[in-house]
């Protein structure tokens, strides 16, 4: 039975081609509920003026995309980061975004460990002040393809002992069935997530067979392997009831009319998630 578009929520990076006044105005037509937005669409307009766009909207503002890349072999650069940080939780506050979500980083010039310590203590540094500004966190694990650069946090279990050890409820994580299909320790380490309430947002897309690209051809749900519906339910067995977000970074989708590829968005989410 074909699902209703009320727990749907697109990132603004899915329709790149569009500005942010324009997404806002074509997802609100479209019956979309909720909208994730990225740095880039926000910064084109002026942070003040996104705020704006989105408060006049129906749209929920869900997230804000993307912070973290705390790791570095210079503390001259860790501290950089933090301050970009900052900037960054700063920045979703003024849209009003509840969450901003974090691509954590790598150093291949230093141990995965290393990284992920300095992970760990980017993010506690960063508490106060997410929370004085009333934004959460969430770590997003990424596919160990990105291991190198993009992310030392390649499974949902190690951001789960990272935000167990944390343990603080401005931290949790972001799960994102491209980057986490292919663990055989999904479903539980999912229901782990609940046992703590960790589980702040959920991403959705396909993996395309063939993937010509490994960042830039994400597929519309059904048109891959993931089984989408399947971790969407171990997401709600979970007790997840926020917004699915759809987030494709796509050159052939971008190159698409848009309006025709929004229509194939909701028609991929009403049948294949």
């Amino acid at each position: 039975m074909p699902r209703t578009l009320s727990d749907l929520c697109v990132h603004t990076i899915t329709t790149k081609p569009w500005s942010l006044e324009t997404a806002v105005e074509k997802y609100a037509v479209a019956g979309i509920r909720g909208i994730s937005v990225w740095q880039d669409a926000a910064e084109a307009v002026g942070f003040a003026r996104a705020g704006r766009i989105l408060a006049d909207s129906p749209l929920e503002v869900v997230s804000y995309v993307r912070g973290g890349f705390f790791p570095h072999s210079s503390a001259e650069k860790r501290a950089r980061a933090l301050d970009d940080n900052r900037r960054l939780i700063d920045e979703a506050a003024t849209i009003g975004a509840p969450l901003l979500v974090l691509v954590c980083g790598a150093e291949p010039q230093q141990s995965l460990s290393e990284s992920r310590r300095q992970i760990q203590a980017g993010i506690e540094s960063l508490i106060d002040h997410a929370s004085d500004q009333n934004v959460r966190l969430a770590i997003e694990p990424l596919h160990p393809m990105y291991a190198d650069t993009r992310s030392a946090i390649n499974s949902l279990g190690q951001a789960n002992d990272m935000t167990e050890s944390i343990d603080h409820p401005q931290v949790g994580i972001a799960v994102d069935v491209y980057h986490l299909w292919w663990d055989d320790q999904l479903e539980g380490e999912i229901l782990r997530c609940g046992n703590h309430d960790n589980l702040y947002a959920f991403h959705i897309c396909d993996w395309k067979v063939p993937t010509t690209d490994m960042l830039l051809d994400r597929g519309l749900m059904g048109e891959g392997c993931i089984d989408v519906p399947l971790i969407r339910s171990w997401v709600q067995a979970a007790g997840f009831r926020g917004y699915h977000e759809v987030e494709i970074f796509s050159n052939e989708y971008w190159a698409l009319d848009q309006d025709v590829f929004l229509d194939r968005i909701t028609e991929a989410y009403r049948n294949h998630s």
